[in-house]
């Protein structure tokens, strides 16, 4: 039996799914790495890896680690989602492969630089509005006011009822924990958000030149069916406001925290993209998500029954001091090869090019016109299954 073989694993009671947690993860992390290469989180009962090495190890090894059965708590092949998989996130090849391959194609560099010209004035126009304002709300007024804009037009879904889309990620993110108030809180409103978020990816509501109409055409070349083809829309949908909105909302506290590396950026522009790597590194806006063996699987001597849940925690790999040097100091200078902010192997943000390219426009247009990036008052964090920002940010741009 493979009772018989296992080495004795590490235990821990640390439950990831707590408000201290959320609030405060990264003591956790240190506990979680420091425990062992994998541990069992007996609150959940499901396992954990939280070192780097390990963390890389599963998000290579997609045979062995799969995405299939969802990336939630929830075996979904055993007992069913509240929505039907992401044809991204959520498959695994060959249906994956085929998939991405759409995508891939569909978000190709020379597409994204026919998008720069219209994110750079959009940027342009927001930084004008915010310097100079006084106090705003950074989250709602600057971090996700951007994405919801930009990408939403780049999509091509209808402008009415786009304040759908931010309680849609809520859902989708949320969703991958356990089926707790959090889970509930954002359910609320399930029906009404996912009716629209179903007819916003219908081909008939798209705009004929956005991302999303480009979808359709492989309908029409007989690759996909229209119902498919409606599944890869919406995860455009799913993955590209809350991360992107998330991560600003990230790279604006860590500017004010530090402000001599936003003088850095000010000095020398070409910096920016160096900087949002390490802000995706330091500040992880995707925390952890799951995958399921599909074997009976081994992970540095400890071997793992097959249909088990295994939590992969990102930001704690992000800041593994066996990978980093000072990883908990926010650094725009250090190299940030490697980060697995995006996730890595086969199943890696798609749309991560996209989301780095609407953070360094923004970022941009910023250091042109702000000296300095002030904090209005303790900001609120946000309690979320598995991302990491804040509820509301209070800042201030001074010109």
């Amino acid at each position: 039996m493979i009772t018989d073989i296992l080495e004795k694993p590490a235990s821990s009671a640390i439950d990831p799914f707590s408000a201290e947690y959320f609030r405060d993860p990264y003591p956790f992390h240190a506990q979680l790495r420091d425990a062992g290469p994998v541990v069992w989180l007996e609150k959940w009962g499901v396992w954990a890896v939280a070192r780097f090495e390990q963390v890389q190890a599963v998000l290579g090894d997609w045979r062995t680690f799969c995405s299939g059965a969802g990336v939630g708590i929830v075996n979904e092949k055993k007992m069913g989602g509240w929505r039907k998989p992401s044809a991204l996130l959520e498959t695994d090849p060959p249906e994956h492969t085929a998939n991405r391959a759409i995508v891939s194609r569909i978000l190709s560099p020379v597409a994204l630089r026919a998008l720069r010209a219209t994110f750079e004035k959009e940027a342009e126009a927001l930084v004008s509005r915010v310097v100079g304002a006084g106090d705003l709300e950074g989250m709602a007024d600057f971090s996700e006011a951007f994405p919801m804009k930009v990408f939403a037009d780049a999509v091509g879904v209808p402008v009415e009822g786009r304040h759908h889309l931010v309680p849609w990620g809520n859902m989708v993110f949320n969703g991958m924990g356990p089926r707790n108030a959090l889970f509930d809180r954002a359910m609320a409103n399930a029906d009404e958000v996912t009716a629209w978020i179903s007819a916003a990816c219908r081909r008939e509501n798209l705009t004929p030149d956005g991302l999303g109409a480009q979808v359709y055409k492989h309908v029409d070349a007989g690759e996909i069916s229209e119902e498919h083809a409606a599944l890869l829309v919406r995860s455009f949908l799913s993955a590209g406001v809350d991360t992107t909105t998330f991560a600003i909302g990230n790279a604006l506290f860590c500017f004010a925290q530090h402000a001599e590396q936003w003088d850095m950026v000010r000095a020398n522009p070409g910096k920016v993209k160096h900087a949002f790597e390490e802000i995706m590194r330091f500040e992880s806006p995707f925390q952890t998500f799951f995958r399921t063996t599909t074997r009976d699987a081994e992970i540095s001597g400890v071997v793992i029954p097959q249909d088990s849940k295994i939590l992969i925690s990102v930001a704690s790999a992000n800041r593994d001091p066996r990978k980093w040097d000072r990883p908990d100091t926010f650094d725009i200078g250090r190299s940030t090869a490697g980060h697995v902010g995006f996730g890595a192997g086969i199943h890696g943000c798609v749309g991560q090019m996209i989301a780095r390219l609407e953070v360094e426009v923004l970022l941009t247009a910023l250091a042109k016109r702000v000296s300095r990036i002030e904090m209005r008052g303790e900001p609120e964090r946000l309690l979320h299954n598995t991302l990491r920002s804040f509820a509301t940010l209070h800042v201030r741009f001074h010109a």
